[in-house]
C-alpha cells in the first residue's frame, strides 16, 4: 500500500494519549475515530476490538477486513494494522493486552496451533448476542475495578477477572474452530513459546539455531517438536512468519530492494532474491510487476 509503518508499544505517548485507561499490562479505548487512515502501525501487543454499532474497515498485514456491529477482532503482537474507514456512529470497545502479561495468564498455555492458526486467518469473528454482552459485562467490570477506588488486593482481582474472561472466550472459540484440552506437556509449552518468539520480534531471524538456543534445546529437538505439534519443521514455520513481512515490505512501493534487504537483515540482495523466489516463484523484482499488473 506504500505507506510507512511506525511501532506503537505501550510506552508510545500518542497510545496513552487516546487510552481511557492505562498501565504496563493492558490498554481500554473506546474511541477509535482519531485515527489517521494514511498511517500504518505495528502493533506491539495483542489487540481485541468489539464492533456495538456502525462499522469499519481495515488492513491486517495487507489483507482487508471489515468489522461491523458484533463483530469481535482480534489481533496479536507485531502485525501491521491500518485502518481503512470508520463510520461516524461507529461504537466500540477495544482491551490491548502487552505480551509480557499474556504471557503470565496461564490460560493462553492452553491456547492450540490450530487456534492460533485460525485467528491469524480469521481476525475477525462474528458474536451472539449473548456473546457480546458477556464481553461487555466483563469489559467494564475490569474498567471499573482499574478505574475506581484502589483497595489492598485491586491487580490480583483484575488478574482474576481477566482471566476469566479469557476462560469465556476460549469457550466462545470452540463455535469456530476445536480446541484441544488445556496441555502441561513441556513440548506443548516449548512450541508455544517459540512461536510467541517469532511472531513477536522485527526483523526475524531465519536460525533454527538461534531460537533454539533461545529456549536452551538442539535443533533438532526444536525441530522435532514443531513437526509433532503442527506439522512442520521449525525451518518451515519461520520461513512462513519471515514472508509476512517480506510480502509487506514488497507493496511498499517507496521502498528499493536494497532497503528491504537491510530492513529484514538479509545478508545481500542476491540472497534476498533467491529466499524470495523460493518461496513465491517469482524474484522480488517480477513480484512487485505482478502485484502492479493486477492494481494491488
Amino acid at each position: 500500500m506504500g505507506k510507512d509503518f511506525i511501532t506503537k508499544d505501550f510506552n508510545d505517548k500518542e497510545v496513552g494519549k487516546i487510552a481511557d485507561y492505562i498501565d504496563e499490562r493492558m490498554i481500554f479505548v473506546e474511541n477509535l475515530q482519531h485515527l489517521d487512515p494514511k498511517m500504518s502501525v505495528r502493533v506491539e501487543a495483542f489487540v481485541v476490538v468489539l464492533c456495538l454499532k456502525g462499522k469499519a474497515s481495515l488492513y491486517v498485514n495487507d489483507q482487508f477486513y471489515e468489522i461491523h456491529a458484533n463483530d469481535l477482532f482480534i489481533s496479536h503482537p507485531n502485525i501491521i494494522l491500518e485502518s481503512s474507514m470508520i463510520s461516524m456512529d461507529f461504537e466500540c470497545r477495544c482491551l490491548c493486552l502487552s505480551p509480557e502479561y499474556v504471557r503470565q495468564l496461564s490460560v493462553i498455555n492452553s491456547d492450540s496451533w490450530d487456534a492460533r492458526m485460525f485467528l491469524e486467518k480469521n481476525p475477525v469473528l462474528s458474536l451472539t448476542v449473548d456473546e457480546v454482552n458477556t464481553f461487555c459485562w466483563y469489559y467494564n467490570l475490569l474498567k471499573s475495578k482499574l478505574t475506581g477506588p484502589s483497595c489492598k488486593h485491586r491487580r490480583e482481582l483484575t488478574d482474576a477477572l481477566l482471566l476469566a474472561f479469557l476462560y469465556e472466550f476460549y469457550d466462545t472459540m470452540e463455535r469456530f474452530v476445536p480446541l484441544m484440552p488445556s496441555s502441561f506437556k513441556s513440548a506443548d509449552n516449548l512450541f508455544k513459546t517459540f512461536i510467541d518468539i517469532i511472531s513477536s520480534s522485527y526483523p526475524k531471524n531465519r536460525s533454527v539455531a538461534y531460537y533454539a538456543d533461545r529456549l536452551h534445546v538442539t535443533p533438532k529437538y526444536l525441530s522435532a517438536v514443531c513437526k509433532e505439534i503442527s506439522g512442520q519443521p521449525a525451518s518451515d514455520l519461520i520461513d512462513q512468519y519471515v514472508m509476512k513481512d517480506v510480502l509487506f515490505l514488497l507493496r511498499k512501493k517507496e521502498m528499493s530492494i536494497k532497503e528491504i534487504t537491510n530492513e529484514l537483515n538479509f545478508p545481500n540482495i542476491s540472497f534476498f532474491g533467491k529466499y524470495v523466489k523460493k518461496h513465491l516463484g517469482l524474484s522480488p523484482r517480477l513480484y512487485r510487476e505482478k502485484q502492479e499488473k493486477e492494481g494491488l
